[in-house]
């Protein structure tokens, strides 16, 4: 799932004509002036990251002049908040609080609904997990009939919301709704919707996260890789993704990501799993090897060898790595001998330009005994440190992580003569 900005989902609001905090983006110090100068009162500096809690780790700030601002702006621009990069600066109008709500939809996937449920409480400006339940309104929507104006009503009816503003809550729960449908998100919020001093009802943040498969109907939306993330797509990411939009068949999911671990590093391994749950189990048992893996590689939901084959020869574009793992910690309900056949072709690609270098194959599930053969047949040739295991040792990670580590130990020393 891809998330958006803040100030992408607000632009998407303004086309379904939901009132926001007037306000523009800012990518320099310079530009931030401009936009505090005119808007011509007291502004609020929002860093855009892909994180929560920007308030409390310093990247909301306040400033009551556009040089305030600028030199605000210049302090947010290129510091890093919560591990993110910040490039871009929300600026918008100061707001008068009254009163803040929260609303938001989700998709329900229980067996009983598999709909939307829209929630709204007169909680705002807090995770709504650690709202009180009689403070939460719950509507689970019938997709063919839609939210109505009366559903909303009835919904800020029920947490008490008064007269004063509540055809104005329930306006903006409506065009909250039609944004979700209209682009095919998985989530949506408005946090908090604020009631000002004179009386207006705005959508102060939002958040919102589209599905994959929207993606490819909303180009406008600009979004390289449906994937939601805290940092902008490498390169390596934008291939994988590039792979998995132009092939539905099974899954061929790749991330590159900042795994630290504690005490000694004694090797990389380029990690490759299937299925998502077995696949973490085993990087955890090369991490407690003191074994760093820069990827998170899975394939899955029986793609076929040509998908297997591209994830692979991702997992080894990878610089600095000093060993590969196929992780199939699992007995996988899939054709497992497009798995074998895709492997085998990238490691005899891969393999001749690395002498000796460890390799650590493990799978099982349907067709083991045919897929173990095309691995052993197809890699015996080859001159590198390969060990290829199947169901019996489905369980071991502990075990199979420590052969890593001692073929990565060996590799490492003969490598250095």
């Amino acid at each position: 799932m891809a998330r958006l900005q803040e100030h992408e989902g607000k632009a998407l609001f303004k086309i379904a004509k939901m009132p926001i905090p007037q306000g523009a983006v800012a990518k320099t110090p310079a530009e931030a002036r401009q936009i505090a100068e005119k808007i011509g009162k007291p502004v609020v500096i929002k860093v855009q990251i892909w994180a929560g809690g920007r308030g409390k780790a310093g990247g909301v700030k306040f400033a009551d002049t556009p040089e305030e601002a600028e030199k605000i702006a210049a302090l947010l621009l290129g510091a890093t908040i919560k591990g993110y990069l910040v490039e871009k600066v929300l600026v918008e109008e100061k707001l008068s609080i009254d009163k803040e709500y929260y609303a938001g939809i989700i998709v329900n996937a229980q067996a009983d609904a598999r709909c939307p449920v829209v929630m709204f409480s007169t909680e705002g400006g807090m995770d709504i997990e650690s709202v009180p339940q009689d403070k939460i309104a719950l509507m689970n929507v019938d997709v063919i009939r839609g939210f109505k104006i009366y559903d909303a009503l009835n919904l800020a009816n029920k947490v008490k919301v008064p007269s004063a503003h509540i055809t104005q809550v329930a306006r903006l729960m409506v065009g909250l709704y039609e944004t979700f449908k209209n682009y095919g998100a998985r989530l949506i919020e408005i946090n908090p919707m604020v009631v000002t001093k004179d009386g207006k009802v705005l959508a102060s943040d939002c958040r919102i996260t589209i599905d994959d498969s929207s993606v490819i109907r909303h180009p406008e939306l600009g979004i390289k890789v449906a994937r939601e993330s805290g940092t902008p797509p490498t390169e390596l990411d934008k291939i994988a993704w590039w792979v998995e939009e132009k092939d539905l068949r099974g899954t061929c999911y790749f991330a590159e990501m900042n795994n630290h671990i504690q005490g000694e590093c004694f090797g990389t391994i380029g990690y490759h799993g299937m299925g998502g749950g077995g696949a973490m189990l085993g990087v955890d048992g090369l991490n407690k090897q003191g074994l760093r893996v820069p990827d998170f590689a899975d394939t899955s939901g029986n793609p076929p060898a040509s998908k297997v084959y591209r994830a692979v020869k991702l997992v080894f574009s990878q610089p600095g790595i000093d060993g590969y793992m196929l992780g199939g910690f699992m007995a996988a309900n899939q054709e497992q001998w497009h798995h074998a056949h895709g492997v085998v072709k990238a490691l005899r690609e891969e393999l001749p330009k690395r002498p000796g270098f460890p390799v650590m194959l493990l799978l099982a599930g349907n067709k083991e005994k045919e897929s173990l053969e095309i691995l052993r047949e197809g890699t015996k040739d080859l001159n590198a440190r390969i060990r290829i295991y199947g169901g019996e040792r489905v369980y071991d990670t502990v075990g199979l992580a420590a052969e890593m580590k001692e073929m990565v130990l060996e590799y490492k020393k003969e490598r250095k003569g």
